[in-house]
Order: structure tokens, then C-alpha cells, then sequence
């Protein structure tokens, strides 16, 4: 199910003990590999609400889809990752499907500079739209398209996409479709 921005708060010493040595250090980003799956997958679980997929699933997000996605190490931690994909359908349309940030890079623009860096990507040369949903309360995630959307001069709209009632039968809040574009990619480069 598709996710948006979160940045999370450490939830455990477990967790915060892992960044201390590393608070100084230049954030890297880099495409994910397979060996990333797991640090994702401990990356989501800090950051509610995003919608925890299965390990599984984030191995395949760090595979099948690493031309369309951003990981960001800090050090040897993993604290930010986009995932994302061009939209068969819809070509040239690329879906960010979940953003995260680590509460330890947080106030950095890191977000910001994931999804630029993702839209100078080869596989997203093509690229003229870009897709995301959000939930209507999740004020990080509309802040965070929004200042995407004035970086590339493109408009924003907001459609109706999923509904909490028809799509997820009541178990999910709805989800708004947010369209930036056309996008002008080439102020990044």
C-alpha cells in the first residue's frame, strides 16, 4: 500500500545508541542494494505511521526498484530511504510510494534532497509527472510535495484517490493522490 513522509522518533535506546557515533557524518546517498532490506525494514518500523511492509517486500524495493530508489547512510545507517517506481500505465510518471527520515537527520532537507537526487536518476530521464499519496492529516508529507513542487516550478493538484470506506473497507484512512507536474528536473542538474 502506498506510504508517504515520515520522520520518526527513536522508540527505543536501541535505536538512539545506533546514530550517536554517527551525528557528525556526511549523509551519503547511494541506490539501495539487497544487503539494505533489512536496515529498511527496521527504518519503517521507526517511523510510524508509515504502513510496514514485509521484509520480503523491502529486499524488492531495495532490487527490482533501486533505479527508482534513494538510500541515505550516515556513516553505516541507514536514515532516510525513498522508494518509488515509473508507472507503467502512466509513463513518464514516476510514484514515490514511501519516504522516510530518521528523527537522527531530521531539519536537514534530506527528504528534499532524496527525491531530487531520484529525479536525476537515468531511469527517471524520461520523467515529466510525479505521483505520491497522502493521507488529508499528514501535514510532513503535503509540506514536504509542496516545496518539491515550487523547487521544480510545476503545479501541484490533489485528486481523490483511495477511500477509507470503498478501497480499504474502513481499515485505513483515505488517501489523496498528489500530481506534481510537468516538472522541470533539469534545475537539479
Amino acid at each position: 500500500m502506498p506510504d508517504h513522509i515520515f520522520m520518526s522518533s527513536p522508540s527505543s535506546d536501541r535505536h538512539s545508541a545506533a546514530f550517536e557515533g554517527s551525528a557528525k557524518a556526511e549523509i551519503v546517498l547511494r541506490k539501495p542494494v539487497a544487503t539494505d532490506g533489512a536496515a529498511l525494514h527496521a527504518l519503517v518500523a521507526e517511523c510510524p505511521p508509515l504502513d510496514r511492509n514485509s521484509l520480503y517486500c523491502n529486499l524488492l524495493q531495495c532490487t527490482h526498484f533501486a533505479e527508482t530508489a534513494v538510500a541515505a547512510f550516515q556513516g553505516d545507517n541507514l536514515v532516510g530511504f525513498i522508494s518509488g517506481y515509473v508507472v507503467p500505465q502512466a509513463l513518464p510518471t514516476l510514484f514515490v510510494w514511501q519516504v522516510a527520515v530518521a528523527s537522527t537527520a531530521r531539519k536537514r532537507g534530506l527528504a528534499q534532497r532524496m527525491l531530487q537526487e531520484l529525479l536525476t536518476r537515468p531511469a527517471c530521464t524520461a520523467v515529466e509527472y510525479l505521483h505520491t499519496s497522502v493521507n488529508p492529516d499528514n501535514t510532513a508529507s503535503r509540506a514536504l510535495f509542496s516545496a518539491l513542487a515550487s523547487a521544480l516550478d510545476a503545479p501541484l493538484e490533489e485528486v481523490p484517490w483511495f477511500n477509507h470506506d470503498e478501497h480499504f473497507q474502513g481499515a485505513h484512512a483515505d488517501e489523496i493522490l498528489l500530481v506534481i507536474g510537468p516538472i522541470q528536473k533539469k534545475k537539479f542538474n
